[in-house]
């Protein structure tokens, strides 16, 4: 599809991840605003938007070790126990983040449509299967269908079942991995709380302009980590998928950018280069 770019409202953004179950309303409302007048500016404009789980789902995955298999790979057997039994209880935990993924979506999906944004969430946990930790099968027709007509399909990190782990969590950035390989997007906009990819974090003094697959290995132990809690990694697992990305993706750049700044999510989505750009060597 010409013109599609891939948008992630990373969790640090839209939430406070350092405080459980806190969004950012005022934020959401501007980033929605942002949306909508990129579109309108860009009518050609194909948009597909995730976002992260911020202060919702990853305390909640951190303590079920959620992300790790069900139950999680302990070094001790455990119990073989079912229903209200040790084992149950990690399952459970598993329906409790998912209900966290679906509350912040909620908000996500609430401020789109005060923006007069015509989206539709479509949940992974509901379309995708997983294979140790990597997507196997996800149906991307609904995907392709909501593109086709304008609409915006809106993913977000979630629970998945998973062949080999049982269950597992894939992160926004799992999702668009895949999704980049088969739909081919033009760009890749993750917007977050940092200007971008630094070389001495956290001191942030040496912005990093551009990551290659053949620099980054210069930069990637100094790239840092989350502020709060991420089970998916943090920055540095983030842009080591991006650069993977890039490298088997003809065509593709990535920009990873702060969306604090007024009106950078509106630029980016409308070609202004800002923060750091991942691209092939």
């Amino acid at each position: 599809m010409e013109n599609l770019v891939f948008l992630k409202l990373g969790g640090s953004l839209i939430t406070d991840k350092l405080r459980p179950h806190t969004p950012r309303l005022k934020t959401l409302k501007d980033l929605a605003s942002q949306i909508a007048s990129a579109r309108n500016a860009d009518p050609n404009l194909l948009l597909l938007l995730g976002h992260g789980s911020g202060s919702f789902g990853h305390v909640v995955a951190k303590k079920y070790k959620t992300r790790e298999g069900l139950p999680p790979p302990f070094s001790s057997p455990i119990p073989k126990k079912t229903g209200r039994g040790q084992e149950g209880n990690y399952w459970r935990g598993f329906s409790e983040v998912w209900h966290e993924a679906d509350t912040l979506n909620q908000f996500v999906m609430s401020a789109l449509r005060e923006a007069n944004i015509p989206a539709m969430a479509m949940p992974p946990s509901s379309s995708v299967v997983a294979r140790d930790g990597q997507v196997a099968t996800w149906n991307l027709d609904p995907i392709r269908s909501a593109l086709s007509k304008e609409i915006v399909p809106v993913i977000y990190g979630d629970v998945i079942f998973d062949e080999v782990r049982g269950g597992t969590i894939l992160s926004t950035e799992d999702l668009f991995m895949h999704l980049a390989r088969e739909m081919r997007p033009q760009r890749i906009l993750l917007a977050g709380i940092e200007e971008g990819v630094y070389a001495d974090f956290p001191a942030r003094k040496q912005q990093v302009k551009r990551v290659t697959p053949g620099s980054f290995q210069e930069v990637r132990a100094s790239v840092g980590s989350s502020a709060g809690t991420d089970v998916t990694g943090g920055m540095q697992s983030k842009v080591q998928q991006m650069v993977e990305l890039v490298k088997s993706t003809s065509g593709l750049t990535i920009q990873i950018f702060s969306g604090l700044n007024s009106g950078n999510v509106q630029k980016a989505l409308l070609g202004k280069e800002l923060g750091t750009l991942i691209e092939p060597d």
